[in-house]
């Protein structure tokens, strides 16, 4: 279940009378739990309850209690042996007039009377799996809101399907935008309190809805027209009382879809919430997927949490405001400078969606402003920074609407907070008309069109639709000598090659294919003609390079959160020198760190942070995994505090280390490769005559002590063993899988099928073999010894009749750290790269004393894997088992690890940091490239 379907099971059980009984199932059932666990806790087999109550093992724990014991019966719970042997994350108790829980984990208490705790249901968020942050749990508003929305939205396309195609979808964003509005200024007091928008419409139109779009018609003229107008336009009197809104919100057409029963009855519902509880940089994000079709499945969880928006915002710029207000004390002088200074700064967001990065920018700068005029006795001033500063480029259109409606929000939550109710109603109608969202691709656009260089004045516009405004037509009339532009976002996370799921249909197989071509075509317009290897990018690659092209004709600063993979394998030495140049530099960085939206489903994103610029100094540099930061001299594009190098692929070892080769790809179909029951079947059929079958392991089987079979076989061998039944049915599968191929290798193969597609051992070999990914968990690279003679999948790498002393330097913390931070990764894991990798790899020359005292290391390794038999690779390298459970072999790599690194620098390297500096250094040198 996402949080929309939660909040509304959750609102149905608040609405039916209290049935203590029932009570504690009905609940566990609203957050998911399955009909099976329910019964199960209803027999008494699960439930291990010693309160009488309701107990799920690694949940939580309810009681209901007789009337006025919520409170001491919560303090039961907390103290009950049961609830902290069971592991319950919750503890809940009421008697039906009020309701109080606990989250164990964090100590936070909710306590409210009964009726309401639907409208605290994101406390509870945790027991569907869904990772709540403050934001979310203090505003479930916006999800119930959303869910609301959602519905009023397809029950209006279910009755007027016109306004479902693309000639009018636009209509209908446009449509919901003003109503959300509405619902918005009428809990605000921006209508006036008598004249409520939800009671009009529920007043005036028939309950049958037949006039409902003729109601909501002439409110919306009323808005489009001014007030000394409204006799003359014929304006209704009920519709009088409301105040002329426009500025291209209610501009253009005013046509409003038909309305069925059960559309009006949303209607009044989402106008019964209370809208003085929007959170803008939660709601927008939210709505957003509303109007797409693609992102309907997710309601509700498309919301980005301020602390992740701020990892970005703070080192761009806010952090430097903070630093100049904290410097300023109570000068009065330095404070209107920074005051005149925050005036000119603009935020650009190239890719805004609804609008987050913008808000969260505009509320924060409020921020600092309000303490600057606190300080300089002028509260009630009116602000300085206008929402002309805060730019968006957005490809869809109902995004681009919502942005701009969140920052018109924000603008007024922030006027009432800081200046007050008053003044700031005095002050917010009509709305400025002035487009500052503008949508069209961002990657086909001219971004010094819509955030013009500072100090070049642009004609004005005033468009009758804000949000329909021609693309040519986005410079505003605006002088901002001397100012500074902020760009920033988190373009669309999507890599150079993108696959459909698993079970697409041939409808979604064909969309992501053009969506591909389309953003091949985007990317080509950027880089053709500066980059050869262009194809192979992410997308977010285009925005940067968009970025740096605009910092070289005004003074900016940009920020993105990208793909980490841009920032590592092939990428960095394919694309970053296009960027770091012409005293263009990464001035700070973020590295890896997941990036979620709120979905159970969605385990999120792994990304970076990069921000460029011209700035001198210092750069910053931030760990995705603490948030802690150092002040380092240069940040180079592998996000390692050294200068620019770029690592690229190598055919052969530059340092005098036996080459890694890539396992041998079967291509079978399933027809090669099998598990023990039938290996044993095709043995006894060939007879001891033909030794065929080997040991087969892909990455995972090595690694996890799994094994499997295969068919290694000469073509003498073939003619042999293809009339045999189990043969023939295992070749006739590898036959049929290749002639159907469209790759014209794999269809050649289908004469030969006994062979694997590509062969890369002659079957006789001693063998190491190394998985292609890692858990980043794991200290050490794994690295497999397999029998003699085993056959390594194309799933990993293998070495062959290798020297001990390869060994040893593969499973050392130096090649782990050179290997994280050159070869690209599966998220935040690990992933092993033989030309980029290890044919890089940087080691001193070695000695024959050297390569004894390693080879020894090795061995002493291998031996202390023997000695835990028959714990797996996986088993042995776990970080949390490695040091209590398998102490020889802790002890074996630390004295490896030792040995290594004094041939390196004579000691202990003192931490990665330290590593990655010698190992750059020592690059440049074996490869005589210069470092700049």
């Amino acid at each position: 279940m996402n949080a929309t379907e939660i909040a509304e099971a959750i609102e149905i059980l608040a609405e039916q009378p209290f049935d203590a009984a029932e009570f504690p199932y009905a609940f566990l059932e609203a957050f998911g739990r399955k009909p099976t666990e329910i019964k199960r806790l209803r027999s008494g087999n699960t439930n291990k309850s010693d309160l009488g109550g309701v107990l799920q093992r690694n949940h939580i724990h309810i009681a209901v209690t007789a009337p006025g014991e919520v409170t001491h019966t919560l303090t039961a719970l907390r103290d009950s042996p049961a609830t902290a042997k069971a592991k319950a994350k919750f503890i809940l108790a009421t008697d039906g007039d009020m309701l109080e829980a606990q989250d164990l984990a964090s100590g936070d208490i909710l306590s409210c009377p009964y009726p309401e705790f639907a409208e605290k249901f994101g406390f509870f968020l945790p027991l569907a799996g869904i990772t709540t942050i403050p934001q979310l749990r203090e505003s479930s508003f916006d999800i119930r809101a959303t869910r609301l929305f959602n519905k009023l939205y397809l029950e209006l396309l279910q009755d007027n399907p016109d306004w479902d195609t693309a000639a009018r979808r636009a209509d209908m964003n446009h449509f919901m935008a003003r109503l959300i509005f509405c619902f918005y200024a009428e809990d605000t007091s921006i209508f006036h309190p008598s004249y409520p928008f939800t009671g009009t419409v529920e007043k005036m139109s028939e309950r049958d809805s037949s006039n409902t779009h003729e109601v909501i018609a002439e409110l919306f003229r009323a808005m489009n027209t001014r007030k000394e107008n409204h006799e003359a336009q014929g304006i209704k009197s009920w519709a009088r009382p409301f105040p002329y809104v426009n500025g291209g919100l209610f501009g253009g057409s005013l046509d409003v879809p038909r309305f069925n029963k059960s559309a009006r009855n949303y209607l009044i519902h989402i106008g019964g919430l209370n809208w003085t509880k929007i959170n803008p940089d939660i709601f927008g994000s939210m709505i957003q997927a509303v109007a797409d079709d693609e992102e309907r499945g997710a309601l509700g969880m498309h919301y980005t949490s301020v602390p992740n928006i701020l990892k970005v915002l703070n080192p761009l710029f806010l952090d430097d405001l903070r630093a100049k207000l904290e410097e300023a004390g109570d000068n009065k002088v330095k404070l209107l400078n920074l005051r005149k200074r925050m005036a000119k700064i603009r935020v650009f967001d190239p890719a805004c969606g609804s609008g987050n990065f913008l808000v969260i920018a505009y509320k924060e700068m409020r921020k600092i402003e309000a303490e600057i005029n606190q300080r300089r006795d002028e509260t009630d001033r009116a602000s300085d920074i206008p929402l002309t500063n805060f730019r968006g480029i957005e490809l869809r259109d109902f995004p681009a609407e919502i942005a701009r409606l969140a920052l018109i929000i924000a603008e007024f939550q922030s006027d009432v907070l800081y200046r007050g109710q008053k003044l700031a109603l005095a002050e917010f109608l009509p709305l400025d008309a002035q487009n500052w969202i503008v949508q069209g691709n961002a990657l086909r656009l001219d971004w010094l069109t819509v955030c013009e260089p500072t100090g070049k004045g642009g004609g004005k516009i005033f468009a009758d639709d804000l949000y329909g405004a021609p693309l040519d037509q986005a410079k505003i009339d605006f002088e901002n000598e001397g100012g500074e532009t902020y760009i920033c976002g988190n373009p669309p996370y999507i890599g150079a090659t993108t696959k459909a799921p698993k079970g697409a249909s041939k409808e979604t197989k064909a969309r992501l294919k053009r969506e591909a071509e389309m953003r091949k075509a985007d990317l080509e317009a950027v880089f053709r003609g500066r980059i050869d290897a262009w194809k192979s990018l992410d997308y977010v690659c285009g925005w940067l390079m968009k970025a740096a092209d605009y910092g070289k004709v005004e003074n900016s600063a940009a920020a993105f959160v990208s793909t980490n993979s841009i920032c590592q394998g092939e990428q960095v030495f394919r694309f970053w020198p296009s960027i770091i140049k012409d005293q263009l530099r990464i001035n700070f960085a973020v590295t890896s760190f997941s990036w979620k939206n709120l979905a159970a489903k969605n385990a999120g994103v792994t990304v970076c942070i990069v921000g460029i610029s011209r700035q001198s100094g210092m750069a910053k540099l931030y760990s995705g995994k603490d948030d802690t930061v150092r002040d380092v001299p240069n940040i180079n594009a592998y996000l390692v505090p050294y200068h620019d190098v770029y690592v690229e692929n190598k055919s052969k070892p530059i340092q005098g280390l036996q080459a890694v080769v890539n396992g041998s790809k079967p291509a079978d179909g399933g027809g090669l490769i099998f598990d023990a029951d039938i290996a044993h079947q095709l043995r006894s059929e060939a007879g001891e005559e033909f030794q065929v079958i080997r040991p087969f392991f892909g990455a995972h089987d090595a690694t996890h002590g799994e094994g499997r079979y295969c068919i290694w076989a000469s073509k003498a061998q073939y003619e042999a063993l293809k009339d045999l039944p189990g043969f023939q049915k295992r070749f006739d599968i590898v036959a049929e899988m290749r002639n159907e191929s469209d790759k014209e290798l794999t269809k050649a193969g289908a004469d030969s099928p006994y062979a694997f597609q590509q062969v890369r051992q002659r079957g006789n070999e001693t063998v190491f073999q190394i998985p292609r990914h890692s858990s980043e968990e794991r200290e050490f690279f794994p690295v497999a010894t397999l029998p003699k003679g085993a056959i390594v999948g194309d799933g990993g790498f293998a070495f062959f009749d290798p020297p001990l002393w390869n060994i040893a330097v593969l499973v050392s913390k130096v090649a782990l750290s050179w290997i994280a931070t050159v070869c690209g990764k599966i998220k935040t894991d690990y992933r092993f790269s033989n030309t980029l990798g290890w044919n890089t790899l940087p080691v001193p020359p070695l000695t024959e004393k050297n390569k004894a005292d390693l080879s020894y290391c090795a061995e002493k390794i291998l031996l202390a894997r023997e000695a835990y038999f028959p714990a797996t690779i996986a088993e042995l390298y776990d970080a949390e088992k490695m040091d209590e459970q398998f102490p020889e072999l802790r002890d074996a790599h630390a004295a490896n690890d030792e040995v290594l690194e004094r041939i390196y620098i004579g000691r202990r390297f003192k931490n990665d940091t330290e590593r990655l500096e010698k190992l750059f250094e020592l690059y440049t040198k074996m490869t005589g490239k210069k470092a700049a």
